[in-house]
């Protein structure tokens, strides 16, 4: 019980960082009269971030993650009040861009391997947008600032050698659309920990401890909770297993367990 107290008071610490980051990021846009940006958030704080930005009343700011809708990862732009979207959506090619990557014949890496290998860099994760896999290599969306070291460097790691590199504006990056496959699974109830149990084939007791461990995230926000009811159309994410979408209660079975139809990002 100490320890998620503990994880609780950290995650709210943390949480207050980042909104005091965004208000230094607001206040400095303008008062200079200038854009200005974050580095890369995740899912999680888009979320949080985007209620914060609500209760502040601040709305002279966008997202953009360079994959339209589908963005996992996007920055947050605060700019003055003299300009409008259109003005500042210019200004997006300024900020970020893309990596494109063409490996040799045959070849095809995972997510994991290009992340790795940047990582390898030592680049900071916030600095790397999406990571779009394709069939022959990749579109790496990055800050335009690291671009160059980038390009320089990831060409000398091994598993790179032979491929092709060149830096490309974010408005030739090609758009990737999410892809999902269905699954059912039977629940007792709609508690959040029998889901955890049954997408990550695991006991309850495991799940649980997954809980604690913070691998779980409903709607993009941290759910320590097994108790947690879970609804239609919410998105759950278990690191390491994978994120999904619950779609529909399909049927009750005989012995009164639910069947419940989902999709999974691949």
């Amino acid at each position: 019980m100490f320890k998620d107290c503990r994880e609780e008071v950290k995650q709210a610490d943390e949480q207050k960082m980042l909104e005091a980051r965004m208000e230094d990021k607001f206040q400095f846009a303008i008062s200079k009269n200038k854009i200005t940006h974050t580095d890369f958030l995740n899912r999680m704080q888009i979320a949080h971030i985007k209620q914060f930005l609500k209760e502040k009343s601040i709305r002279s700011y966008l997202f953009f993650g360079g994959n339209a809708e589908n963005s996992e990862r996007q920055i947050l732009v605060f700019y003055p009040n003299k300009f409008s979207e259109e003005m500042v959506e210019k200004n997006f090619s300024k900020i970020v861009c893309g990596l494109h990557i063409r490996l040799p014949k045959d070849v095809q890496y995972e997510h994991r391997v290009y992340l790795s290998g940047i990582m390898k860099l030592g680049i900071k994760r916030e600095k790397v947008g999406d990571i779009l896999v394709r069939e022959n290599g990749a579109d790496i969306i990055i800050l335009a600032e690291i671009a160059d070291f980038l390009k320089m460097n990831l060409m000398e790691l091994t598993r790179f050698k032979k491929a092709t590199c060149e830096i490309i504006d974010i408005n030739d990056v090609e758009k990737q659309e999410r892809q999902f496959e269905d699954l059912s699974i039977i629940v007792s109830s709609m508690r959040l920990d029998n889901f955890v149990s049954e997408l990550a084939k695991c006991s309850r007791t495991k799940a649980e401890e997954m809980l604690k461990e913070q691998r779980v995230f409903v709607n993009d926000r941290l759910e320590m909770k097994s108790s947690k009811k879970i609804n239609c159309q919410d998105q759950l994410t278990i690191r390491g297993k994978g994120k999904f979408v619950v779609q529909e209660i399909a049927r009750t079975t005989k012995s009164e367990k639910l069947v419940v139809n989902l999709k999974k990002f691949k």
